[in-house]
């Protein structure tokens, strides 16, 4: 994996361009720490750092066409390379052995249509220093990051926010409608970051421009559906063989390849196909626990490894560190974020970078075969809201009769009951769905009253085919919006904090199409949970797992927020002199949360990485 920045600038002379990329560079060593070269010409500026996978003694970049005309910055992988370049060969004579040459050829060759071909995950800049002009893009579900700016006669770009801050370090100033939807959802909407006319390029699309601006983003994939025509039986088996083939081209590398293994349905998948292609004795399995059982998920992560017979690893988070909070927020991400799960994510790959460079993960499962609580919550709440008023009040005072444990939801039914009230609370708030929301409008009006009527508005784009139920159209926004915005973008920086890269074999484009082209009734089931996933993998692992609820890779945040987090947010809270965020019913939340009486746990975390990036960021 690597990372990439540009920059064209009729302001900034070359030696500073140099001086300016050189930092840009240098804050983002982690993603490629085994070269780093910047090349000038033509008025722009063009870096990249890499983390060598393929090719590993060639395939130096930024890679030249050999005319000299183009240049080619790319952090990715393209895992179908070896049949795009038979079939490039005849026009192209290749000189190395990598996929960047691969995507250099095919882009001079076909153009922006090479993309449907391609199968991978990556951003890239490509430089036409003859015609000044520029091509960015960006994966199609957003694996693999890339932020622009662009005014003032000037563009840049980069993997990172804070290498893109090195590069252009002038007029950057909060963006207050990216911190409403913040507040709202936990990250910014596609497209947006918390900074003016910064923004990050959406995925499954590109942008071109020159030396006098740029146009408008375009989308070359959105996503899609016809409704399967086969039977259920066909559609197990095609599961079964595309996840598989997705499996074994991502493991294609000239270095060795892991995987993680949290003891749940996707990752126990992954690893357990990964055994079955590599045999179990060439697979490394890794996983990360926690000192509080409720939320430790070793015990199923060793079944599996067992099962599969796969050489097994494990770490544990015994507390959090606010140093390592701060290095992965401000020097990593750049902007708020609010899934405290980037902690252990981190803590993860920091621990498997010591055995390999490469992991496959299970990520976006959940999307595609309705993974999520939610999705369950949402097909209940349509019956729920039929019952009449005074018995759902009834309910309502039944559930929050008893307090709520620190223990994770899925080994406590008090804290699922709550949380099912707080699904109803919003359920007019997510109608349409968006993204799973924070707060209700009633208590984000009470929080935050200046953000209430501030926001990005955002439109999903897909082509559908036939009519989508309720859930089924949750999970293309989740898809569109929370995974990008969330789990890929979490995961991204975790890994490459220490030059780790990570693959996600249910991200292949044929597994994501045939996903959403299945009925909800094939994936949403009350007794199984992805009922079809089990019935395409079931032989792979043992019956307990399929029945194990979903816990996810939470953290004991409840407990940390009594303690040293909890009197740290309480200091954030009074040094805090803006007007956007209202202290009096936060300091209550926090007291609610101390006493026991009610778990404000990811509320209470959402203010505190906003306070604490505030507070650092001088902004």
């Amino acid at each position: 994996m690597c990372g990439i920045a540009f920059l064209h600038s009729h302001n900034v002379n070359s030696d500073l361009q140099r001086q300016q990329m050189n930092s840009a560079l240098n804050l983002m060593r982690f993603r490629g720490p085994d070269a780093c070269n910047v090349h000038q010409e033509a008025g722009g500026t063009i870096g990249h750092v890499r983390l060598s996978i393929l090719d590993l003694s060639d395939s130096h970049q930024p890679m030249f066409s050999k005319d000299g005309r183009f240049a080619l910055s790319f952090n990715g992988e393209i895992y179908n390379f070896i049949n795009l370049r038979k079939q490039l060969k005849s026009q192209w004579n290749f000189v190395t052995q990598g996929d960047t040459e691969v995507l250099l050829a095919g882009l001079i060759l076909e153009g922006i249509k090479f993309l449907d071909k391609v199968e991978g995950m990556w951003a890239f800049l490509l430089w036409d220093i003859k015609e000044k002009r520029f091509l960015l893009s960006r994966d199609r579900t957003g694996k693999k990051p890339l932020y622009y700016r662009a005014f003032n006669n000037e563009f840049s770009c980069a993997s990172e926010l804070p290498a893109l801050k090195k590069l252009c370090p002038e007029n950057w100033e909060e963006d207050t409608d990216t911190t409403a939807d913040y507040f709202r959802y936990g990250y910014p909407l596609p497209g947006y970051t918390f900074y003016k006319n910064t923004f990050e390029l959406k995925p499954g699309h590109y942008l071109q421009g020159d030396a006098n601006g740029i146009g408008e983003e375009t989308a070359y994939w959105t996503p899609s559906t016809s409704l399967y025509k086969g039977s259920y039986h066909d559609a197990v088996s095609e599961l079964s063989d595309t996840l598989r083939n997705s499996v074994k081209i991502r493991l294609t590398s000239d270095v060795e390849v892991g995987t993680f293994l949290s003891g749940g349905v996707d990752s126990s998948i992954i690893t357990a196909l990964a055994a079955s292609i590599q045999g179990n004795h060439n697979v490394k399995a890794f996983t990360m626990g926690f000192s509080d059982s409720s939320y430790d998920e070793r015990t199923y992560a060793k079944q599996i490894a067992n099962y599969t017979g796969v050489e097994y690893f494990e770490d544990i988070v015994k507390d959090w560190d606010q140093q390592y909070l701060l290095d992965l927020i401000l020097t990593r991400v750049g902007q708020p974020f609010h899934d405290s799960s980037i902690l252990p994510t981190a803590r993860l790959a920091k621990f498997t970078s010591n055995f390999v460079k490469v992991a496959l993960s299970g990520d976006g499962s959940d999307e595609l075969f309705c993974g999520y609580q939610r999705y369950k919550a949402r097909a209940i709440l349509k019956y729920y809201m039929m019952v009449p008023q005074p018995l759902r009040h009834l309910v309502r005072k039944l559930a929050f009769k008893f307090p709520e444990t620190d223990a994770h939801h899925s080994r406590s039914l008090i804290r699922k009951m709550h949380l099912f009230m707080d699904t109803v609370d919003r359920y007019h708030d997510e109608s349409p769905y968006i993204a799973p929301r924070c707060y209700d409008s009633k208590a984000y009006q009470n929080l935050f009253p200046s953000l209430a009527s501030r926001g990005h508005s955002y439109e999903i784009s897909h082509n559908n085919a036939e009519k989508w139920s309720e859930v089924k159209q949750m999970m293309v926004s989740d898809l569109s919006i929370y995974l990008p915005q969330d789990i890929h973008t979490k995961v991204d920086r975790a890994t490459m904090h220490h030059s780790l890269e990570s693959r996600s074999p249910f991200m292949d484009s044929n597994v994501v199409q045939l996903a959403l082209s299945l009925p909800s009734e094939w994936t949403l089931s009350f007794k199984t949970n992805k009922k079809i996933l089990k019935d395409a993998f079931e032989d792979l692992l043992p019956n307990d797992i399929w029945n194990r609820r979903k816990q996810g890779f939470a953290v004991p945040m409840a407990s940390w927020l009594r303690g040293e987090l909890g009197f740290e947010l309480e200091r954030l809270l009074h040094t805090y002199s803006s007007n956007l965020i209202n202290i009096k019913p936060i300091e209550k939340m926090l007291y609610e949360h101390r006493s026991g009486k009610k778990n404000n746990d990811h509320r209470l975390w959402l203010i505190y990485i906003y306070l604490m990036w505030k507070n650092q960021s001088n902004m």
